[in-house]
C-alpha cells in the first residue's frame, strides 16, 4: 500500500498546527497517509501543483501569502473560492484536473459567524483589519448572513483597494484612522498575522466604547493573543481562531478523504496542548 501524502504550504508555517490536526484523523480512520509542512518561496509554487498533478501529493492546503498566488496554476476553482479568489485547498478531480476550493468560509461560519446574536445581526458594524487571502473569505462569509457594514483597513492601502473590487459595498478605512474607527463598531475582526507566535503585536490602544463589542481573532496560535487579552480585560466577548481552524481543516478533509472526520474533545485537547 502506498502512503497518501498531504501538506500545506505558506511562509512562514512554523506556527500551523494543521499537521496535528490531519494526522489525528488519519490515525483515527486507519487511513495509510501523512499531512506535512511544505515551507515554499513564491517561485517553488507551480512545482508543489505539479507534484498534486502527477500524484505525488493527494492534497494540499494553502495559507499565507499564497492564497491568490496559487489561482494561476490550477485548472479550476469553484465553489467558495470562486466568489472569494481565495484557494486553501487544492485536489485533483476524477478528470485530472488540479481543483481549488476554499473552506475558510464554511470555517468562518461554523466557528464564529453563526455565533453572533442573531437579533438585528444586519446591523452590525465591522471593522476588518487585514486585507490579506483570509479577508475576502471573512467578508463573504458576513455577508452571506447579511452584514454589510463592513469597513477594512490595511497597512498598505492597495491591497484593501483590490479587495474593494471584489466586495464594492465595502469602505476603506486608512491604517492610521483604525483607532477612531473602531469605537463605532460592534464587531472588529482581526485578519492579519499580528499576534501570530513569535510575530510582531498590535502597536495601537482601542478604546471600548460600544458594550456589545464582539473581538474575534483569525489568529489561533497563540490561543489568547495580547489583543485578545486586552479585550478580555474590558469585559469585550471575545473568539480566537482556533475553531474555525478546525472546521475549515474538516471541510478540507472531507474533500480529499469524501467523509466528515469527527470533532471531539480528544482532539480539541490535543490542538490546544500545542498552544502557547
Amino acid at each position: 500500500m502506498i502512503e497518501k501524502k498531504f501538506g500545506i504550504i505558506g511562509k512562514p508555517l512554523s506556527h500551523s498546527l494543521s499537521p496535528t490536526l490531519h494526522n489525528f484523523w488519519f490515525n483515527k480512520n486507519k487511513i495509510f497517509a501523512n499531512y506535512s509542512l511544505i515551507e515554499v518561496e513564491t517561485s517553488e509554487i507551480e512545482g508543489v501543483i505539479k507534484k498534486i498533478r502527477s500524484r505525488e501529493l493527494q492534497g494540499i492546503n494553502v495559507t499565507v501569502p499564497y492564497k491568490q498566488a496559487v489561482i494561476p496554476f490550477l485548472d479550476l476553482v469553484i465553489g467558495d473560492a470562486k466568489k472569494t479568489l481565495s484557494v486553501n485547498t487544492i485536489s485533483l478531480n476524477k478528470e485530472g484536473k488540479v481543483v481549488g476550493n476554499n473552506t475558510d468560509v464554511y470555517g468562518l461560519e461554523e466557528g464564529f459567524v453563526n455565533k453572533l446574536n442573531k437579533q438585528n445581526i444586519e446591523e452590525n458594524k465591522t471593522l476588518i483589519l487585514g486585507a490579506g487571502g483570509v479577508t475576502s473569505s471573512v467578508i463573504y462569509a458576513l455577508s452571506k448572513k447579511g452584514i454589510k457594514k463592513i469597513f477594512i483597513s490595511n497597512r498598505t492601502l492597495k491591497k484593501a483597494e483590490d479587495i474593494k473590487k471584489k466586495f464594492p459595498f465595502i469602505k476603506i478605512v486608512r491604517w492610521e484612522n483604525i483607532i477612531s474607527k473602531a469605537e463605532g463598531m460592534n464587531i472588529i475582526i482581526n485578519a492579519t498575522s499580528l499576534g501570530l507566535k513569535n510575530g510582531n503585536n498590535f502597536i495601537q490602544e482601542f478604546k471600548i466604547t460600544k458594550s456589545n463589542l464582539v473581538y474575534f481573532d483569525i489568529v489561533y496560535n497563540p490561543e489568547e493573543t495580547i489583543m485578545i487579552k486586552k479585550f478580555k480585560k474590558e469585559g469585550v466577548k471575545t473568539f480566537n481562531g482556533l475553531e474555525m481552524f478546525i472546521y475549515q481543516g474538516q471541510k478540507s478533509f472531507s474533500l480529499w478523504n469524501k467523509f466528515n472526520p469527527e470533532i471531539n474533545e480528544d482532539l480539541k485537547k490535543i490542538i490546544k496542548s500545542k498552544l502557547k
